[in-house]
């Protein structure tokens, strides 16, 4: 892993909700037996004007890596940027039961940052694999600028 994907993560502590206390002995077993993982990947080279220079190819990719991934899509959205209020590029999300897929692309840079995170069962990096592997058979000069796993909802 290269130097610039090694990054510090601060975890902040604040008293416990005062909500908590009324939670049953199971429901607060199942939080805090709750889990999650989070993988991001920012990629340099990436030329959407090859697939049409628009969003909605990587959120069919995003739905399609969910799905096979075997993870419950609740919600998907894509806003395109066209310049005006915001340099040209496309935001995506795909939101899931367990947390979210999320893609954010600037045209005029190449560049692409996509995030997945699930805190149920799930791997996401079996989400982000397929990404990737349609991405590079996509993009030829596509790189990998930095991958980082966070372990999320630690005690």
């Amino acid at each position: 892993m290269s130097d610039i994907s090694k990054r510090k993560c601060i975890t902040y502590y604040s008293k416990r909700p005062a909500y908590v206390d009324s939670l049953s002995k199971t429901q607060v077993e199942k939080m805090t037996n709750s889990h999650g993982k989070q993988v991001c990947v920012d990629y340099s080279h990436c030329d959407f004007g090859e697939v049409g220079r628009h969003g909605a190819w990587m959120l069919n990719l995003m739905q399609h890596a969910v799905e096979s991934a075997g993870v419950r899509e609740v919600h998907a959205h894509v806003e395109e940027f066209d310049g005006t209020l915001s340099p040209t590029g496309f935001a995506a999300v795909v939101l899931l039961d367990e947390s979210h897929v999320s893609a954010h692309c600037y045209y005029d840079k190449g560049i692409l940052a996509i995030d997945a995170f699930t805190c149920g069962d799930s791997d996401p990096n079996i989400i982000i694999d397929i990404i990737h592997n349609k991405l590079v058979e996509s993009f030829g000069d596509l790189k990998i600028v930095s991958k980082d796993e966070i372990l999320r909802f630690r005690q």
